[in-house]
């Protein structure tokens, strides 16, 4: 019987705690939309049944914590993750990730762009991820161990500068600029670390989180490495799914100005391809958690959830290796 291993991807939308105000134009949660915020994320997260969850837009690590002691089947899951840096210019969410598999290594925050990757002078923070990308060792399977790497790419949120003032379309479209740069640049400094992750470990590799763009989108495709020279590349889990039931799958994570899209991702990579050789899995499925948009629930996320089932071939892993 083939093993199938969950990974899902979780944007909990402004997790804090009652009273703390997250950005200017929010108010604060109070007591009772906390308390409710932080039912419902357990109430999803024990739905989705995953055995790895990447979270993103958690201002507090600790509200997190008491999301999953209120579920049933991730009380004992190992949690990871670091609150924003309370000395920063501007209060920004980490990202987090929790496994019931084991961590084969120390997790660790990737803050930093590699080197030769830089945003253009002037920019602030020209050598940071706005939003730094999680690394964890993942032990799949006895000998087999992944790289998991959760991830927040900058938003579509126009990047203003402070002398900005009034309605010009001239500084809407700059400041919109701005942000595709910095999307575009972090989308290349991840896709550095893809790869040096992978000559260096030469272990299968998942990158999932919100990547604030659909899959066909030039930043999601630098990631994938589509068209890379080195043929390192990773693959979009929904197109590598088996079941490819057109009618059934609803693939959207997010609705916007009325539209319905897919900003969240969950990316394999070739290991997780039965057409490369060698490969050790598949993916299964992709499932998508959404119904809660159309509902319009108060304590909801403004994303959907995205889980894709894997399953390992037999022969994968090795009694004694790292796969």
């Amino acid at each position: 019987m083939q093993q199938e291993i969950r990974f899902a991807t979780f944007n909990v939308c402004n997790l804090a705690p009652p009273g703390v105000k997250v950005y200017d134009n929010l108010d604060p949660s109070t007591p009772e939309e906390y308390e409710a915020k932080i039912a419902w994320i357990a109430h999803q997260v024990d739905m989705l049944a995953a055995d790895v969850i990447g979270f993103q837009e958690v201002f507090s690590q600790a509200a997190l914590a008491e999301a999953l002691s209120r579920t049933r089947r991730f009380r004992e899951a190992a949690h990871v993750g670091f609150d924003p840096d309370p000395g920063a210019d501007k209060l920004t969410p980490s990202v987090a990730l929790v496994s019931r598999l084991p961590l084969a290594d120390a997790p660790r925050p990737l803050p930093y762009f590699p080197s030769g990757i830089a945003m253009p002078p002037g920019n602030r923070d020209p050598e940071r991820f706005t939003r730094a990308p999680l690394h964890a060792a993942i032990q799949l399977a006895p000998g087999l161990v992944a790289d998991v790497l959760v991830v927040h790419l900058k938003s579509r949120r126009p990047d203003y500068r402070a002398a900005d003032t009034g309605d010009d379309p001239q500084l809407f479209a700059l400041a919109s600029l701005r942000s595709l740069i910095r999307r575009g640049t972090e989308a290349a400094a991840l896709r550095v670390l893809i790869t040096e992750l992978g000559r260096a470990n030469r272990r299968p590799r998942i990158v999932l989180g919100d990547f604030n763009d659909v899959a066909d989108a030039v930043t999601t495709g630098i990631v994938l490495g589509i068209g890379a020279p080195s043929g390192d590349r990773l693959y979009d889990a929904v197109q590598l799914q088996r079941r490819q039931d057109r009618l059934r799958h609803v693939g959207f994570s997010n609705v916007h100005d009325g539209h319905h899209t897919t900003i969240d991702h969950i990316m394999v990579s070739g290991e997780f391809n039965p057409e490369v050789p060698g490969a050790l899995g598949e993916v299964a499925e992709v499932v998508y958690l959404n119904d809660h948009l159309e509902l319009g629930l108060p304590e909801a996320s403004d994303h959907g959830q995205v889980l894709a089932r894997l399953r390992l071939f037999e022969q994968a892993g090795t009694p004694a290796g790292d796969g």
